[in-house]
């Protein structure tokens, strides 16, 4: 009797069997990491953790090539860290930052992405050539200016600067309050510019 008669039609070769298995293999390479603590493409920052903004709260961009980025501006949020991070979420709000930092322990959520936009400075010339930082904290509450506060902060700041070839000095990093046009006071007479510069120009 002919043994491939015996044989089921639908049994698949071993050709066709080391085809699809290396066709699944390759499958599973180009399927994005889900292993915990995985960090997202979106992330500028190595040190920082993705918590992107409601789209409706920033404007797409191609920075440095749309616009250059010149300075950093410094901020006070008025707020718990994750009661900004709902504010930047919520697409009514129409406000956002690139960056907010928490207090405690000096944690960075990025939630812009820096090629884009962030509404933050209140004037769309400084807008667009800045990248925003909020802290966590309020303007007349020294206690939430944490050495480790200030210290991912500058180090956050100086690694911006690096990139876009921003002077760590004053004239480029730069408070709220000093944006032409604002009528915000952060981050207030607490926030130690002295030791802040110092931090950043060593970091």
């Amino acid at each position: 009797m002919d043994r491939a008669k015996l044989l089921p039609v639908s049994l698949p070769s071993r050709r066709r069997l080391l085809q699809s298995a290396a066709l699944a293999t390759l499958s599973t390479a180009l399927l994005p990491t889900t292993r915990a603590g995985a960090k997202p493409q979106a992330i500028d920052y190595p040190q920082s953790e993705w918590s992107p903004a409601s789209a409706s709260n920033y404007t797409a961009a191609d920075r440095p090539t749309s616009h250059p980025v010149d300075f950093v501006i410094i901020h006070v949020a008025q707020a718990t860290y994750s009661n900004t991070l709902a504010i930047f979420q919520n697409p009514k709000k129409k406000v956002s930052a690139h960056y907010v930092v928490r207090s405690a322990d000096g944690h960075v959520a990025q939630m812009v992405r820096e090629r884009d936009v962030a509404w933050h400075a209140g004037n769309w010339d400084y807008n667009s050539r800045s990248i925003g930082i909020e802290h966590e904290g309020w303007v007349d509450k020294p206690a939430y200016f944490t050495n480790a506060m200030y210290e991912e902060s500058a180090k956050l700041t100086a690694a911006i600067c690096d990139t876009y070839r921003i002077p760590k000095d004053r004239s480029h990093i730069l408070a709220h309050y000093e944006v032409p046009g604002s009528d915000h006071t952060d981050p207030g007479p607490h926030w130690d510019w002295t030791r802040y510069m110092r931090l950043v120009n060593f970091a």
